[in-house]
């Protein structure tokens, strides 16, 4: 019987070679190839907020493969939400249940020895419906420089342009969202223990 009549025949699907990935999995030079290439033209002028939700609006600019002069346009928007805090009391609280006398060692030790340990939980939500795109028949150049012009006529302070690949433009955004934290987390850090909650 061959490999498509037991496919028919059956309640169960057949494993899939090894060799080949579902439709939304990315290969780790697809993955690496968008991170190099991922480049933030215009950025927002705020950070991710302290105490409350941060939308950012973005404008996601790739140019197509195997075509002169077509580039995409992404505009949509990346939630951030607000940075939580997790301290060693938190951890704890987490790990009460299923993990055993090592965690409950390891959260000891942290008590003891860096009580003052606090590490900033960040979640970002991205909703496609949020998010419109169409092929613009410009060199990139000229598109990038068309959206200067509005964001900055816009003065949302909250906008960024990004270029990225278009095979993969999804770890693209994940890299802006990655260097939002990066660049927010000082300042984050900074207002919790202004607010005595650090």
């Amino acid at each position: 019987m061959s490999f498509t009549e037991q496919a028919e025949n059956s309640l169960i699907a057949p494993r899939a070679p090894f060799s080949t990935f579902p439709p939304f999995m990315f290969s780790e030079d697809t993955v690496q190839y968008a991170i190099d290439n991922t480049r933030v033209l215009h950025a927002p002028q705020r950070r991710i907020a302290t105490f409350g939700q941060t939308s950012f609006r973005f404008f996601l600019v790739t140019e197509l493969m195997d075509s002169v002069h077509r580039v995409r346009v992404r505009d949509g928007r990346l939630h951030a939400e607000r940075p939580q805090i997790i301290t060693p009391d938190h951890i704890h609280r987490m790990l009460i249940e299923g993990f055993g006398e090592k965690a409950e060692e390891f959260v000891g030790w942290l008590r003891e020895h860096a009580p003052q340990l606090a590490v900033l939980k960040y979640g970002f939500q991205f909703r496609k419906t949020d998010m419109s795109d169409q092929v613009i028949h410009s060199p990139v150049g000229e598109v990038v420089a068309r959206l200067r012009e509005d964001v900055e006529r816009s003065e949302d302070p909250l906008s960024a342009i990004i270029e990225g690949v278009d095979d993969g433009w999804e770890i693209c955004l994940l890299k802006f969202a990655a260097d939002m934290i990066q660049e927010s987390s000082d300042d984050n850090l900074g207002d919790f223990r202004r607010r005595g909650l650090l």
